[in-house]
């Protein structure tokens, strides 16, 4: 298999890349990383929802709309990625999905813990140590190929990436900031810094390519030739234009941002008869944290809204049912015009 060992690279490229072997049907393995910063949204969101389009222009720092799904994020050269371009008929790739994460995320894991921090896997796309994540990926179908990207996390920037992120307010801000710092980690977090130095760039790609050879053999090295160089001219116009980064618009007003599977802070708004409803949280593993009610709506007793807060905390979503109408029953909350139905409209992931 072809191998593309490209160390730091325009930032543009650092995406046209896999798309252009992809459109060509070609097969290989991408290691590089981002020579500058830029921003990466999914396929299937509204960039102008999800992103803070005016302080990255004004910061100059590129947004970009890739072919493949997932959420916006904030990428640097502390990031290695590592870009799997294979035919969808190929008989290595799994029957499913979570198969495929399986198979093609053990070479990243085998990494992680040849360099010193205990990874695993976490279903359905995770590489995790202890709680936190260390590495993120997707799937997605380009043309006639399946394309698997990822990356290893030598380092982030949990400011900037909080900062890119376009949030309701500072407050929602906050709570995305504090949930990546605790949810996400590098290999310089888990090693420290004098440990971590010695893990460069080519030294981990050196490991990237034993391990992924161990799944896909022999790696003939390449690189990036007229074909291959036509093709990214080809797509750049398209990928880096307007209309393809706007052309997704108009979403509601909800914010979920997915810090890692099982981890999301949300932000949702909801109409009653009574007023309206805002609430921010975070639903970990299943159970709600950091549960935040506001809205124009009155209560009684004024602290009642509080208490429902505190219920909240720490409950499966599968509760939260139960949990209001327990207080609504027992008086412990009247607000007039907001019914069970409009809580959970609202708490709901």
């Amino acid at each position: 298999m072809d191998l593309y060992n490209l160390g730091k690279t325009p930032w543009e490229d650092s995406q046209l890349i896999y798309h252009a072997m992809a459109e060509l049907g070609r097969e290989g393995l991408i290691l590089l990383s981002p020579a500058t910063p830029y921003v990466c949204i999914g396929f299937h969101q509204d960039a102008e929802r999800e992103v803070d389009v005016d302080f990255c222009r004004t910061n100059g720092i590129p947004v970009f709309r890739r072919d493949v799904g997932g959420g916006a994020v904030y990428l640097d050269g502390g990031q290695l990625f590592f870009q799997l371009v294979l035919k969808r008929g190929d008989p290595c790739i799994p029957a499913s999905r979570e198969s495929f994460y399986r198979r093609f995320l053990q070479p990243v894991i085998n990494v992680y813990r040849r360099a010193g921090v205990r990874a695993e896997y976490k279903p359905i796309n995770d590489v995790i140590a202890g709680a936190r994540k260390v590495s993120g990926s997707g799937v997605g179908e380009i043309g006639g190929c399946i394309v698997f990207v990822g990356n290893v996390l030598l380092d982030f920037n949990f400011e900037m990436m909080a900062r890119v992120l376009k949030v309701p307010d500072e407050k929602f801000r906050d709570k995305t900031y504090k949930t990546l710092t605790d949810n996400l980690s590098t290999i310089r977090r888990e090693l420290g810094e004098e440990r971590a130095a010695a893990w460069t760039e080519e030294r981990l790609n050196a490991l990237m390519i034993e391990e992924f050879g161990k799944l896909l053999g022999p790696f003939e090295a390449k690189a990036v030739d007229g074909a291959l160089s036509a093709k990214m001219g080809e797509l750049r116009p398209l990928m880096l234009s307007e209309a393809w980064l706007f052309q997704r618009r108009g979403r509601g007003a909800a914010r979920n941002i997915k810090i890692r599977s099982g981890v999301h802070v949300i932000q949702k708004v909801h109409k009653s008869r009574g007023g309206l409803l805002r609430a921010d949280f975070e639903i970990i593993e299943g159970r709600l944290a950091g549960v935040s009610i506001s809205g124009d709506f009155f209560c009684y007793p004024a602290d009642g809204v509080r208490r429902l807060e505190a219920e909240l905390e720490g409950r499966m979503i599968q509760k939260i049912r139960e949990v209001i109408e327990a207080l609504y029953s027992g008086s412990a909350l009247d607000i007039p015009g907001v019914e069970v139905e409009d809580w959970l409209a609202v708490l709901s992931g």
